[in-house]
């Protein structure tokens, strides 16, 4: 039976119609009601590069204790003159020696955690394993850390106090208003380097609060601030600073206003820097950094580079010369298809430990001033150029192009081609050299790689006891980068853009 109101609904419809008069209500898609179309699983849009993690061989350790330990034979010296072998007939030769050191490196833990709320878990049904994913993430972002650890871990390298900046000043133009100014410096690790930005200020130190409510504190990669130096200026005059190079910098951070309001106005990967408009007021101010902050002892391990920077390994190390202040110094064209710089490296590794480099390591500004001098002007001519063509048939340019490998003459069998390869966290001016394995005649020792990932325990997940409604996850690892081999690395830093 009709009710009076859906009776009287109908009356009204009706009479619109006979009338010719159009409904003035309706359905859009604009009242939302429509399906909602969520595309399953959700879009992981985020890189994952571990070019190192994916190719440093890794070792499980049995009864591994607090650290990995090892002996090196590190030279064998003959009786006599070294380099004679005569003996008398009938005659016994002398005795030769040995050199050998005692080696460690201490396991340490990397890890991360997350969570997922039962919520979150049950709404998730339909649309992904939320549970899988978390895990997924979670391992992604575990190894991508363990990345920048494997490169720029510092457990070791104290980069202490820079020297007082020098300053200067001069030209026509800037906009830097008329004043005395104060700098100061502050030297940054690659992982100081990872965790500065202009806006955020550098990392000096920072308590962490673990999913355990337990705390721990990291230091963030930078040094100590240097003294300040003072520079007048008048307008239209630029000012230059630069710092005597640490090493074991790969980056340096510039504090500068008045004396003793210096604030962080920029961050170079050179020892310099030239200022030319007007201080951002709002930044960091250098009174925050009171200490060496470069290296976390007992925490971490040393990376590649770490180790290369070292001065008390046998590393290849080339930091280029200042230069101009703000400009700094160039890779240098050999002109004939090759850069000067790095033929000297390799050289030198061939030289000194008969080990030739099987791989380049880079950033992109690298790679393209490598491809700028090698394809240069005075090269082209060196360089092949492979074309299919028919007759007939047009043929077709490929505009653009880079150096996929750099030839490295110096080694036994005539030569090899050197991979070059964009690393995701190598900072503009610096590139790193790494002989992945020793050569034939070093694997006498059985020691085949350069570098080994020992791991105490490999990649484990920990699925924590429900404190609350949530599920909590950690990833952990206890491993540590065991380098045999440091004169199979080499490093060429602080160089300029250009």
């Amino acid at each position: 039976m009709l009710t009076n109101f859906t009776r009287e609904t109908l009356d009204l419809m009706k009479h619109s119609l006979a009338n010719g008069q159009p409904l003035h209500k309706g359905v859009t898609i604009a009242t939302g009601l429509t399906f909602y179309d969520l595309l399953a699983p959700s879009k992981n849009i985020y890189p994952v590069i571990t070019p190192l993690r994916n190719s440093i061989p890794r070792v499980r350790r049995v009864n591994a204790s607090d650290a990995a330990r090892w002996r090196q034979v590190t030279a064998l010296t003959g009786s006599g003159y070294d380099a004679m072998g005569w003996v008398p007939e009938g005659q016994r030769s002398g005795t030769m020696s040995y050199t050998t050191a005692q080696k460690s490196a201490s396991y340490v833990t990397i890890g991360e955690e997350d969570y997922l709320t039962f919520e979150a878990e049950a709404a998730a049904q339909g649309l992904e394993d939320e549970n899988s994913m978390v895990t997924l993430r979670l391992l992604q972002k575990m190894m991508r850390k363990e990345e920048i650890g494997l490169l720029g871990g510092n457990a070791s390298l104290q980069l202490g106090t820079p020297s007082a900046p020098t300053l200067s000043a001069s030209g026509t133009g800037a906009t830097l208003p008329t004043a005395t100014y104060s700098v100061i410096v502050v030297a940054l690790t690659l992982e100081g380097w990872k965790n500065a930005s202009l806006s955020g200020g550098i990392a000096t130190t920072k308590t962490i609060t673990g999913a355990d409510s337990r705390t721990f504190v990291l230091n963030g990669g930078s040094s100590n601030k240097s003294s300040n130096t003072t520079q007048a200026i008048t307008l239209g005059q630029t000012l230059f600073a630069s710092v005597a190079a640490l090493q074991g910098a790969v980056a340096y951070a510039w504090f500068v206003g008045t004396a003793g309001n210096e604030t962080l106005q920029a961050i170079t990967t050179l020892n310099s820097v030239a200022l030319s408009v007007s201080l951002t007021s709002g930044r960091q101010a250098a009174t925050v950094v009171t200490t060496d902050s470069s290296a976390n002892p007992n925490l971490a391990f040393d990376g590649l580079l770490t180790q290369s920077l070292n001065p008390s390994n046998f590393a290849y190390v080339n930091t280029l010369a200042t230069g101009t202040a703000g400009t700094g110094t160039t890779l240098t064209a050999s002109g004939r298809g090759s850069v000067i710089e790095i033929d000297t490296m390799l050289q030198s590794m061939w030289d000194n430990y008969r080990i030739s480099p099987t791989v380049l390591y880079v950033n992109s500004q690298e790679l393209k001033n490598i491809t700028n001098k090698v394809l240069g002007t005075g090269t082209s001519s060196l360089l092949r150029y492979d074309a299919a063509a028919s007759a007939g048939m047009p043929y077709g340019v490929i505009a653009g192009g880079t150096i996929e490998f750099y030839f490295n003459p110096f080694a036994s069998d005539g030569g090899t081609k050197m991979p070059i390869k964009v690393h995701p966290d190598l900072p503009p001016g610096t590139l790193i050299a790494y002989a992945e394995h020793l050569p034939e005649w070093y694997q006498n020792n059985e020691v085949p790689n350069v570098a080994e990932v020992l791991t105490r325990r490999d990649y484990y997940r920990m699925d924590w006891p429900p404190r609350t409604r949530q599920r909590e996850y950690g990833v952990y690892a206890e491993e540590v980068l065991a380098v045999y081999a440091t004169f199979g690395l080499g490093v060429i830093t602080n160089i300029a853009n250009g």
